[in-house]
């Protein structure tokens, strides 16, 4: 079980991020006309909207508040007077909040895409399985809340997935002994968001990087040669 352990979660994450990274980089280089979202706002937008805005804001909130709360080092929450305790109950209630918002919306977008003829005839599979692994990452991470709120009294346990998070990040030995004797509801929940990352380059997701991507793109752009062809 530690050798399962130590791959899952100190060595898989990095074989996550080769992925992601190379295989984004490959997907804009190779296939720069596949790279957008596929909107099907065309087949039908009455639905997407209210599920489209539901979801973005649900999973912006989440990753950004997993990134600071995670990454942030934890002596700057000493600075603001936050206690292990404080911070944990803060990460609970915004994290069910945007949960909730954020599988509200992705529930919606599912039925749509399952049940809306056209939608369903011009999706792919990638198109299914991304949208129901998100639903059930964000399912296992609201259905750790209870064991935050309930099992850790002091707040450790976050302490613990934040240096966890942070030895990763800084390719330290060892990162996965910070997970030894979490409930498994919690490994599941990192081993599926680590898992969504890995999806992320062989999506649409990959339209979150668009804003990024032009300042790459532009400069190949700038270079392209255009000419009209008269017909007279």
């Amino acid at each position: 079980m530690n050798y399962l352990n130590y791959f899952l979660f100190g060595i898989y994450p990095y074989i996550v991020l080769a992925i992601f990274v190379f295989g984004s980089i490959f997907r804009f280089v190779y296939m720069p006309l596949d790279w957008k979202s596929s909107s099907s706002e065309l087949l039908e937008k009455n639905q997407l909207r209210v599920a489209n805005n539901l979801f973005h804001i649900g999973i912006l909130a989440l990753f950004l508040g997993h990134l600071g709360g995670l990454l942030t080092p934890h002596f700057i929450f000493g600075l603001f007077g936050l206690t292990d305790k404080t911070h944990q109950i803060i990460e609970i209630y915004a994290g069910s909040v945007s949960g909730i918002i954020c599988i509200v919306g992705v529930f919606l977008l599912i039925i749509r895409r399952f049940f809306n003829d056209y939608i369903y005839y011009t999706s792919t599979t990638m198109d299914f399985v991304v949208l129901l692994w998100i639903l059930l990452t964000v399912a296992a991470g609201l259905m750790s809340v209870p064991y935050s709120y309930l099992l850790d009294k002091d707040g450790q346990w976050l302490v613990n997935f934040a240096n966890y998070a942070q030895s990763i990040v800084l390719f330290k030995a060892n990162a996965s002994s910070y997970l030894n004797g979490m409930p498994f509801i919690y490994k599941l929940h990192i081993f599926m968001g680590l898992t969504l990352f890995l999806l992320l380059p062989f999506s649409r997701l990959v339209h979150i990087f668009s804003g990024f991507s032009i300042v790459f793109s532009y400069p190949k752009r700038a270079m392209q040669i255009v000419r009209r062809y008269s017909t007279y």
